[in-house]
Protein backbone atom coordinates (compact mmCIF):
# COMPACT_ATOMS: atom_id res chain seq x y z
CA UNK A 1 0.00 0.00 0.00
CA UNK A 2 1.43 3.47 -0.65
CA UNK A 3 2.50 5.61 2.41
CA UNK A 4 1.30 9.32 2.16
CA UNK A 5 3.12 11.38 3.82
CA UNK A 6 2.56 14.94 5.30
CA UNK A 7 5.16 16.37 3.53
CA UNK A 8 8.11 15.20 0.96
CA UNK A 9 10.20 18.94 0.75
CA UNK A 10 12.45 16.36 -2.25
CA UNK A 11 9.33 16.85 -4.16
CA UNK A 12 9.84 20.76 -5.10
CA UNK A 13 13.96 20.16 -5.43
CA UNK A 14 13.63 17.14 -7.72
CA UNK A 15 10.90 19.45 -10.17
CA UNK A 16 13.19 22.56 -9.97
CA UNK A 17 16.35 21.18 -9.47
CA UNK A 18 18.24 22.83 -12.66
CA UNK A 19 16.52 26.16 -11.29
CA UNK A 20 17.99 25.70 -8.03
CA UNK A 21 21.22 24.20 -8.79
CA UNK A 22 22.20 27.45 -11.28
CA UNK A 23 20.89 29.44 -8.12
CA UNK A 24 23.79 27.42 -5.64
CA UNK A 25 26.27 28.45 -8.34
CA UNK A 26 25.39 31.96 -9.23
CA UNK A 27 25.12 33.07 -5.53
CA UNK A 28 28.99 31.29 -5.06
CA UNK A 29 30.57 32.85 -8.03
CA UNK A 30 29.32 36.25 -6.73
CA UNK A 31 31.04 36.54 -3.74
CA UNK A 32 28.08 37.94 -2.12
CA UNK A 33 26.09 35.84 0.72
CA UNK A 34 24.78 38.01 3.17
CA UNK A 35 23.36 41.71 2.26
CA UNK A 36 23.55 41.03 -1.55
CA UNK A 37 21.64 41.78 -4.39
CA UNK A 38 19.45 38.83 -4.33
CA UNK A 39 18.06 39.71 -1.08
CA UNK A 40 17.68 43.62 -1.99
CA UNK A 41 15.60 41.57 -4.85
CA UNK A 42 13.23 39.62 -3.07
CA UNK A 43 12.98 42.14 -0.52
CA UNK A 44 11.23 44.38 -2.85
CA UNK A 45 9.37 41.41 -4.94
CA UNK A 46 7.61 40.43 -1.60
CA UNK A 47 7.07 44.10 -0.46
CA UNK A 48 5.17 44.70 -3.73
CA UNK A 49 3.52 40.98 -3.83
CA UNK A 50 2.01 42.29 -0.60
CA UNK A 51 1.22 45.34 -0.94
CA UNK A 52 3.58 47.46 1.41
CA UNK A 53 6.18 49.74 1.12
CA UNK A 54 8.53 48.24 3.44
CA UNK A 55 10.43 44.60 4.02
CA UNK A 56 12.94 43.61 5.66
CA UNK A 57 14.55 40.31 5.49
CA UNK A 58 15.48 38.38 8.55
CA UNK A 59 16.40 34.95 9.81
CA UNK A 60 13.54 33.63 10.68
CA UNK A 61 9.69 33.79 11.27
CA UNK A 62 10.78 34.15 14.89
CA UNK A 63 13.11 36.41 15.08
CA UNK A 64 10.43 38.20 12.77
CA UNK A 65 8.01 38.50 15.51
CA UNK A 66 10.54 40.00 18.05
CA UNK A 67 11.54 42.24 16.32
CA UNK A 68 8.32 43.65 14.79
CA UNK A 69 7.12 43.34 18.85
CA UNK A 70 10.39 45.40 19.36
CA UNK A 71 9.93 47.82 16.75
CA UNK A 72 6.07 48.83 18.09
CA UNK A 73 7.76 50.02 21.40
CA UNK A 74 7.00 46.78 23.29
CA UNK A 75 9.13 46.25 26.55
CA UNK A 76 9.08 44.01 29.25
CA UNK A 77 5.74 44.24 31.27
CA UNK A 78 3.85 45.51 28.76
CA UNK A 79 0.82 43.46 27.38
CA UNK A 80 0.46 41.63 24.16
CA UNK A 81 -2.86 40.13 23.01
CA UNK A 82 -2.68 37.00 21.27
CA UNK A 83 -3.84 33.52 20.35
CA UNK A 84 -3.12 30.16 22.40
CA UNK A 85 -3.78 27.89 19.89
CA UNK A 86 -0.88 28.38 17.79
CA UNK A 87 2.48 26.75 18.16
CA UNK A 88 3.69 29.23 20.78
CA UNK A 89 5.37 31.41 18.26
CA UNK A 90 4.07 34.62 19.16
CA UNK A 91 4.40 33.66 23.03
CA UNK A 92 8.10 32.71 22.18
CA UNK A 93 8.93 36.35 21.32
CA UNK A 94 7.26 37.63 24.45
CA UNK A 95 9.47 35.89 26.63
CA UNK A 96 12.17 36.92 24.75
CA UNK A 97 11.31 40.54 25.69
CA UNK A 98 9.85 40.11 28.84
CA UNK A 99 6.06 41.27 27.97
CA UNK A 100 3.34 39.42 29.19
CA UNK A 101 0.91 37.14 26.60
CA UNK A 102 -2.70 38.06 27.18
CA UNK A 103 -4.65 35.02 25.69
CA UNK A 104 -8.12 35.64 23.65
CA UNK A 105 -10.14 32.68 22.66
CA UNK A 106 -10.51 31.63 19.44
CA UNK A 107 -13.77 30.99 16.65
CA UNK A 108 -14.61 27.35 17.38
CA UNK A 109 -16.17 27.79 13.28
CA UNK A 110 -12.58 29.06 12.01
CA UNK A 111 -9.93 28.17 14.68
CA UNK A 112 -8.68 31.73 14.37
CA UNK A 113 -8.55 34.71 16.84
CA UNK A 114 -12.06 35.74 18.54
CA UNK A 115 -12.34 39.43 17.91
CA UNK A 116 -14.78 39.87 20.40
CA UNK A 117 -13.16 38.13 22.87
CA UNK A 118 -9.54 39.98 21.96
CA UNK A 119 -11.02 43.59 21.62
CA UNK A 120 -12.58 42.95 25.37
CA UNK A 121 -8.91 42.39 26.56
CA UNK A 122 -7.95 45.51 25.21
CA UNK A 123 -7.05 47.70 28.07
CA UNK A 124 -4.14 50.42 28.55
CA UNK A 125 -1.50 47.78 29.31
CA UNK A 126 -2.28 46.53 25.85
CA UNK A 127 0.73 48.00 23.81
CA UNK A 128 0.14 45.57 20.97
CA UNK A 129 -2.17 42.68 19.43
CA UNK A 130 -0.62 39.66 17.47
CA UNK A 131 -3.40 38.17 14.80
CA UNK A 132 -2.08 34.79 13.35
CA UNK A 133 -3.35 34.19 10.04
CA UNK A 134 -3.44 30.38 11.05
CA UNK A 135 -3.82 27.74 9.04
CA UNK A 136 -3.35 29.69 5.99
CA UNK A 137 -6.59 31.61 6.99
CA UNK A 138 -6.79 35.31 7.56
CA UNK A 139 -7.83 36.66 11.00
CA UNK A 140 -10.23 39.94 10.18
CA UNK A 141 -7.90 42.62 11.79
CA UNK A 142 -10.79 45.11 10.20
CA UNK A 143 -13.55 43.29 12.56
CA UNK A 144 -11.07 43.88 15.50
CA UNK A 145 -10.25 47.20 15.09
CA UNK A 146 -14.19 48.25 14.43
CA UNK A 147 -15.14 46.68 17.58
CA UNK A 148 -12.39 48.36 19.77
CA UNK A 149 -13.83 51.67 17.83
CA UNK A 150 -17.48 51.25 18.71
CA UNK A 151 -15.97 50.63 22.51
CA UNK A 152 -14.37 54.00 22.24
CA UNK A 153 -11.05 51.76 22.62
CA UNK A 154 -7.70 53.62 21.14
CA UNK A 155 -6.53 50.27 18.49
CA UNK A 156 -3.03 49.03 20.15
CA UNK A 157 -0.39 47.78 17.11
CA UNK A 158 -1.25 45.37 15.14
CA UNK A 159 0.82 42.82 14.11
CA UNK A 160 0.08 40.26 11.63
CA UNK A 161 1.80 37.01 11.62
CA UNK A 162 1.37 35.34 8.53
CA UNK A 163 4.23 32.56 9.04
CA UNK A 164 1.05 30.42 7.41
CA UNK A 165 -0.76 32.68 4.97
CA UNK A 166 1.82 33.91 2.14
CA UNK A 167 -0.73 34.33 -0.32
CA UNK A 168 -3.78 34.59 1.14
CA UNK A 169 -6.43 37.40 0.84
CA UNK A 170 -9.53 38.46 2.91
CA UNK A 171 -12.57 40.13 1.07
CA UNK A 172 -9.76 40.81 -1.76
CA UNK A 173 -6.72 42.14 0.21
CA UNK A 174 -3.56 40.51 0.89
CA UNK A 175 -2.18 39.54 4.00
CA UNK A 176 0.14 41.26 5.28
CA UNK A 177 -1.16 44.29 4.39
CA UNK A 178 -4.15 44.89 6.96
CA UNK A 179 -1.96 45.66 10.07
CA UNK A 180 0.59 48.33 11.36
CA UNK A 181 3.16 45.09 10.72
CA UNK A 182 3.39 41.66 9.39
CA UNK A 183 5.50 38.98 9.46
CA UNK A 184 6.56 36.20 7.61
CA UNK A 185 8.68 32.71 8.28
CA UNK A 186 9.87 31.26 4.69
CA UNK A 187 10.57 27.74 6.87
CA UNK A 188 10.95 24.81 3.97
CA UNK A 189 7.43 23.25 4.82
CA UNK A 190 5.98 27.11 4.22
CA UNK A 191 3.43 28.13 1.35
CA UNK A 192 6.80 29.87 0.26
CA UNK A 193 9.59 27.96 1.52
CA UNK A 194 12.83 28.25 1.44
CA UNK A 195 16.54 25.90 1.44
CA UNK A 196 16.81 26.83 5.47
CA UNK A 197 15.58 29.22 7.56
CA UNK A 198 14.36 32.55 6.55
CA UNK A 199 11.79 35.58 7.51
CA UNK A 200 10.38 39.00 7.10
CA UNK A 201 9.26 42.02 8.93
CA UNK A 202 6.82 43.78 6.72
CA UNK A 203 5.79 47.76 7.58
CA UNK A 204 4.46 50.88 6.42
CA UNK A 205 5.63 53.61 8.32
CA UNK A 206 9.66 54.41 7.67
CA UNK A 207 10.52 55.20 11.22
CA UNK A 208 9.39 51.64 11.95
CA UNK A 209 11.73 50.29 8.95
CA UNK A 210 14.32 52.20 9.94
CA UNK A 211 14.01 51.42 13.42
CA UNK A 212 13.90 47.08 11.80
CA UNK A 213 16.95 47.66 10.15
CA UNK A 214 19.03 48.63 12.84
CA UNK A 215 17.69 46.28 15.40
CA UNK A 216 18.24 43.30 12.97
CA UNK A 217 22.08 43.94 13.28
CA UNK A 218 22.74 45.09 16.28
CA UNK A 219 21.53 47.79 16.63
CA UNK A 220 23.58 49.45 14.77
CA UNK A 221 23.18 52.68 12.64
CA UNK A 222 26.65 52.52 11.12
CA UNK A 223 29.13 50.30 11.22
CA UNK A 224 30.09 49.13 15.11
CA UNK A 225 28.20 52.20 16.33
CA UNK A 226 25.26 50.72 19.10
CA UNK A 227 22.41 53.32 18.17
CA UNK A 228 19.46 51.58 19.52
CA UNK A 229 19.20 48.46 22.37
CA UNK A 230 18.11 45.17 21.96
CA UNK A 231 19.71 44.37 18.63
CA UNK A 232 20.66 41.33 17.07
CA UNK A 233 22.20 39.68 14.45
CA UNK A 234 19.42 38.17 12.05
CA UNK A 235 19.61 38.37 8.55
CA UNK A 236 18.51 36.25 5.30
CA UNK A 237 21.70 34.64 3.44
CA UNK A 238 21.66 35.16 -0.32
CA UNK A 239 20.65 31.57 -1.12
CA UNK A 240 17.48 32.00 0.74
CA UNK A 241 16.79 34.61 -0.81
CA UNK A 242 17.58 33.53 -4.45
CA UNK A 243 15.49 30.55 -3.59
CA UNK A 244 12.68 32.78 -2.53
CA UNK A 245 12.68 35.14 -5.90
CA UNK A 246 12.43 31.84 -7.99
CA UNK A 247 9.07 30.54 -5.93
CA UNK A 248 7.43 33.76 -5.62
CA UNK A 249 5.97 33.13 -9.15
CA UNK A 250 4.79 29.77 -8.57
CA UNK A 251 3.20 30.44 -5.20
CA UNK A 252 -0.44 31.46 -6.50
CA UNK A 253 -0.66 28.68 -8.27
CA UNK A 254 0.86 25.91 -5.71
CA UNK A 255 -1.66 27.82 -3.35
CA UNK A 256 -4.48 26.67 -6.00
CA UNK A 257 -2.91 23.27 -5.59
CA UNK A 258 -3.60 23.32 -2.20
CA UNK A 259 -6.72 24.30 -1.89
CA UNK A 260 -7.64 21.66 -4.66
CA UNK A 261 -6.31 19.06 -1.74
CA UNK A 262 -8.26 20.46 0.83
CA UNK A 263 -11.45 20.58 -1.67
CA UNK A 264 -11.24 16.95 -2.76
CA UNK A 265 -10.67 15.79 1.03
CA UNK A 266 -13.71 17.76 1.89
CA UNK A 267 -16.03 16.72 -0.62
CA UNK A 268 -15.57 13.02 0.51
CA UNK A 269 -15.66 13.29 4.31
CA UNK A 270 -18.66 12.21 6.27
CA UNK A 271 -19.84 15.26 8.34
CA UNK A 272 -18.54 14.18 11.37
CA UNK A 273 -15.10 15.29 10.16
CA UNK A 274 -15.47 19.56 9.72
CA UNK A 275 -13.76 21.62 8.35
CA UNK A 276 -12.71 25.17 9.35
CA UNK A 277 -14.83 28.04 7.61
CA UNK A 278 -13.77 30.52 5.64
CA UNK A 279 -16.00 33.00 4.94
CA UNK A 280 -15.01 36.19 2.47
CA UNK A 281 -11.30 34.64 1.51
CA UNK A 282 -9.02 33.21 -0.25
CA UNK A 283 -6.91 31.14 1.87
CA UNK A 284 -3.44 29.78 1.53
CA UNK A 285 -4.61 26.28 2.35
CA UNK A 286 -1.11 25.59 4.45
CA UNK A 287 -2.85 23.02 6.13
CA UNK A 288 -5.52 20.67 5.86
CA UNK A 289 -6.95 20.70 9.19
CA UNK A 290 -10.14 19.08 10.46
CA UNK A 291 -11.98 17.98 13.80
CA UNK A 292 -13.31 15.21 14.83
CA UNK A 293 -15.08 13.82 18.20
CA UNK A 294 -12.20 10.53 18.50
CA UNK A 295 -9.34 12.10 17.32
CA UNK A 296 -7.05 8.80 18.54
CA UNK A 297 -9.95 6.55 16.68
CA UNK A 298 -9.67 8.81 13.32
CA UNK A 299 -6.04 8.70 13.31
CA UNK A 300 -6.06 5.07 13.97
CA UNK A 301 -8.14 4.54 10.83
CA UNK A 302 -5.90 6.95 8.66
CA UNK A 303 -2.99 4.92 9.61
CA UNK A 304 -4.14 1.76 8.74
CA UNK A 305 -4.64 3.15 5.52
CA UNK A 306 -0.74 4.95 5.23
CA UNK A 307 -1.99 8.31 5.90
CA UNK A 308 0.10 9.94 7.44
CA UNK A 309 -1.18 12.95 10.02
CA UNK A 310 -0.53 15.47 12.75
CA UNK A 311 -1.43 18.01 15.44
CA UNK A 312 -0.84 21.61 14.99
CA UNK A 313 -0.58 21.95 18.02
CA UNK A 314 -1.67 19.59 21.14
CA UNK A 315 -0.48 21.94 23.90
CA UNK A 316 -2.12 25.46 24.19
CA UNK A 317 0.56 28.03 25.06
CA UNK A 318 -0.69 28.74 28.30
CA UNK A 319 -0.67 25.11 29.19
CA UNK A 320 3.31 24.59 27.98
CA UNK A 321 5.25 23.41 30.86
CA UNK A 322 8.24 25.70 30.75
CA UNK A 323 5.96 28.89 30.60
CA UNK A 324 3.46 27.45 33.55
CA UNK A 325 5.22 30.11 36.39
CA UNK A 326 5.73 33.02 33.95
CA UNK A 327 3.64 35.99 33.97
CA UNK A 328 0.39 35.45 31.36
CA UNK A 329 -3.28 36.63 31.42
CA UNK A 330 -5.57 33.55 31.03
CA UNK A 331 -9.46 32.80 30.69
CA UNK A 332 -11.02 29.57 30.31
CA UNK A 333 -10.59 29.82 26.19
CA UNK A 334 -13.59 27.27 26.34
CA UNK A 335 -12.93 27.12 22.33
CA UNK A 336 -9.20 26.74 22.29
CA UNK A 337 -9.30 23.90 24.63
CA UNK A 338 -12.02 22.32 23.44
CA UNK A 339 -10.85 22.47 19.46
CA UNK A 340 -6.83 21.41 20.11
CA UNK A 341 -8.73 18.49 21.43
CA UNK A 342 -10.20 17.63 17.93
CA UNK A 343 -7.69 19.12 15.60
CA UNK A 344 -5.99 16.85 13.29
CA UNK A 345 -3.67 17.73 10.24
CA UNK A 346 -3.89 15.81 6.65
CA UNK A 347 -1.36 15.43 4.41
CA UNK A 348 -1.26 18.81 1.96
CA UNK A 349 1.48 20.06 -0.09
CA UNK A 350 1.60 21.10 -3.69
CA UNK A 351 3.31 18.07 -5.19
CA UNK A 352 0.46 15.49 -3.84
CA UNK A 353 -0.18 12.93 -7.03
CA UNK A 354 -3.79 13.26 -7.63
CA UNK A 355 -3.29 9.00 -6.60
CA UNK A 356 -2.52 10.26 -3.08
CA UNK A 357 -5.47 12.99 -2.75
CA UNK A 358 -7.47 9.63 -3.99
CA UNK A 359 -6.52 7.30 -1.66
CA UNK A 360 -7.24 10.53 1.60
CA UNK A 361 -9.84 10.89 0.45
CA UNK A 362 -11.43 7.42 0.16
CA UNK A 363 -9.54 6.54 3.68
CA UNK A 364 -11.86 9.97 5.18
CA UNK A 365 -15.24 8.47 2.92
CA UNK A 366 -14.85 4.94 4.89
CA UNK A 367 -14.24 6.87 7.75
CA UNK A 368 -17.41 5.83 10.58
CA UNK A 369 -16.58 6.96 14.36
Amino acid sequence: MMKIPMNDLSRPYRDNQTVFDTILTKVGASGYYLGGPYGEAFSREFAEYVGTPHCLLVGNGTDALELALRAAGVEAGDHVVTVANAGGYTTTACRLIGAVPVYADIDADTLLMDMDDAASLVDPNVKAVVATHLYGAVADVEALRAKLAAQGKACPIIIEDCAQAHGASLRGQMAGSFGDLATFSFYPTKNLGAFGDGGAVLCRDEAVMERLSRLHQYGWNTRYNVAVPFGRNSRMDEIQAAVLSARLPKLEDANGARRAVIEAYAAAAPSCVMFPKRPDQVPAAHLAVVMVDDRDGFRAHLAEREVGTDIHYPVLDCDQAGWRDLPQVCGQLPSSRRCSERIVSLPCFPELTQEEISIVAEALAAYTP
